[in-house]
């Protein structure tokens, strides 16, 4: 199947990243939201971060042009007709994905691809809600979507090898390095490193080491970017103590017990950058 025209539903975060990297690859794009403020929003986060690109003398003025002139905004989800593959990019709610895909499943053509970039929920799950289970996937990207490789493909149970090959070859078209998961919870990515971000709370806990001290052995030790307590910070403590109660629930596995000390932080509203104060000052 060629992929020429992508459906994106979402002009948030990762909707604006995802149409930016298809975009900026000559693909078509059809960018969807609820109100024409929240996808005017989404284009004008995409026209600044090529002003960027432009800056940095990555991409030229006409490269930008050319790039906007592919993202078509709308309110309407009659006008992801034009799609070969449609993205759903909502925010992370089971209830809310349910309620788009359906949507989505009753107007787009029988042949179209429909994939969730969902980081937690199942796939299996998800696509058992649409009539294509064999043409649902799973497209996890990652945040700058612009700026990261990787790109999480994950199967469902159902999912047919003829979809998870276009989308493979899609994400490929992109610049994107995919690799291919099965349907689990926290597919591979988040499965290591949010337990990993976990384990750094017990060792604050435990007062092994300070807060920067564990972060500069993580860094300089293991090569990470950026430490994981000033990850956690970064994604949301509320959002890693989330992702760990699914695990443990999913799994049934004593070793997906959130910190104590990460829950009491929640609890205190301390949930880093986002308010101002996590387990750093901001």
């Amino acid at each position: 199947m060629q992929i020429q025209t992508v459906g994106i539903i979402g002009a948030g975060t990762m909707g604006n990243g995802i149409a930016q990297a298809c975009a900026v690859s000559g693909v078509n794009i059809v960018m969807v939201d609820i109100s024409d403020a929240a996808v005017q929003k989404g284009l004008a986060t995409v026209a600044g971060s090529l002003d960027r690109l432009i800056k940095k003398e990555k991409i030229t003025q006409a490269d930008k042009d050319t790039a906007l002139a592919r993202i078509q905004t709308s309110t309407r989800y009659d006008d992801l007709k034009a799609a070969q593959l449609v993205i759903e990019a909502a925010t992370e709610n089971y209830e809310l994905k349910l309620k788009i895909l359906k949507q989505v499943d009753g107007i787009v053509g029988p042949d179209v691809i429909i994939a969730s970039n969902t980081s937690s929920i199942s796939i299996t799950k998800l696509a058992a809600a649409t009539s294509r289970a064999d043409k649902f996937i799973g497209m996890h990207f990652f945040n700058p979507v612009p700026m990261m490789a990787l790109v999480e493909i994950i199967r469902g149970l159902q999912t047919s090898d003829a979809t998870h090959d276009a989308v493979k070859a899609m994400a490929l078209a992109l610049g994107k390095n995919p690799i291919t998961v099965k349907n689990a919870p926290g597919f591979v990515v988040n499965r290591i490193l949010v337990p990993m971000i976990n384990e750094a709370f017990f060792v604050l806990a435990e007062g092994l080491a300070t807060p920067e001290d564990i972060d500069a052995g993580m860094k300089l030790g293991c090569n990470q970017p950026i430490g994981p307590l000033a990850l956690a910070d970064m994604v949301g403590l509320d959002v890693c103590l989330a992702v760990m109660d699914v695990y443990l629930a999913e799994f049934g596995d004593s070793k997906y017990r959130a910190c104590p000390l990460l829950r009491e932080m929640v609890a205190a509203g301390r949930l880093g950058r986002k308010t101002g104060r996590g387990v750093y000052q901001y």
